[in-house]
């Protein structure tokens, strides 16, 4: 068995406890406008190119078998991208920067726990693995057996998971998952539709089905401007996650860290002029959550 990933994120701090090796999987049923991870929402393999590093020597033009980058006449790369997403990308190797390359590549779970084994001296006693993407739990399978396998070697793992998959895939990792990271952008299902392509019945249903498993749950709001930054839709959330049973919750600050990404992978971006929030705001969202009784911690990752 293979997972399908594209990148291994090594010494974080933010997607669970103590220091952590993130593993990104590639595939999502979503595609929230202010995704930060682009290249992970398409399942297959996918191009990725930075212009930044590109030499311009067009070894690309001469190497691509199906003609699908041409030198434009202003002298850069022109990319035929619905092609370029479709067919073998083994010939990009031929770059001699790395400017073009793939995103997305088929590991085992033994080359998987191995790149998860050279972190072991960082993880203390409270750090392990994370499963992001993308949605981690299109490849549940894949997930549920390297667990097991950390779990043998008393590895901590977590899963971040948006929901919208079948609740047998979260059942399937919920044994040896020691803590979801599961967001809920919202609770306003025509603004879910609108903002992220599909409503949001399904994620609400498997998170409270989820919780009265016992499950170890932190529950994650992106705040995005425009869309959710109110205290009303904070505290619908707060109001769900309470009946749910779930005393964990944090919200998380939009940014533009993965703006750069939707260019180099051939995608529109439509947030661009998008400002985040004051951290004075954020503070604020941040007071409400602990004056309502909710925990911001990590804690308690078994």
């Amino acid at each position: 068995m293979n997972g399908n990933i594209f990148d291994i994120q090594r010494y974080s701090i933010h997607d669970g406890c103590g220091i952590r090796t993130v593993v990104f999987l590639k595939g999502c049923p979503l595609h929230c406008k202010w995704c930060s991870n682009p290249e992970s929402q398409q399942p297959e393999p996918s191009l990725f190119y930075s212009e930044s590093t590109c030499i311009h020597c067009f070894t690309c033009v001469r190497s691509c078998p199906n003609h699908e980058i041409t030198e434009a006449p202003d002298g850069r790369l022109r990319i035929d991208w619905a092609q370029c997403r479709n067919t073998d990308l083994a010939w990009t190797d031929c770059c001699p920067t790395n400017a073009l390359r793939i995103k997305g590549c088929r590991l085992s779970i033994e080359e998987t726990l191995r790149e998860i084994r050279k972190d072991i001296p960082f993880y203390g006693c409270d750090g392990g693995v994370t499963f992001s993407g993308g949605e981690p739990l299109l490849q549940a399978q894949f997930i549920r057996s390297v667990s097991e396998q950390c779990a043998a070697e008393q590895i901590s793992t977590a899963v971040e998971t948006a929901g919208m998959v079948p609740w047998d895939s979260l059942d399937l990792v919920r044994p040896v998952t020691g803590l979801f990271l599961y967001d809920v952008k919202t609770m306003d299902c025509a603004l879910h539709q609108k903002w992220i392509g599909t409503d949001n019945r399904l994620i609400l249903s498997n998170l409270r089905r989820l919780s009265s498993t016992g499950a170890n749950i932190m529950v994650r709001t992106p705040l995005i401007p425009g869309v959710n930054d109110t205290v009303e839709s904070v505290q619908e959330i707060l109001n769900y996650l309470r009946e749910c049973g779930i005393h964990k919750y944090s919200v998380l600050p939009f940014h533009q860290y993965g703006s750069g990404k939707y260019k180099a992978c051939g995608m529109p971006y439509e947030l661009e002029s998008l400002q985040p929030l004051p951290e004075e705001k954020v503070r604020e969202f941040q007071d409400m959550i602990q004056s309502e009784g909710f925990s911001m911690s990590f804690e308690d990752i078994s």
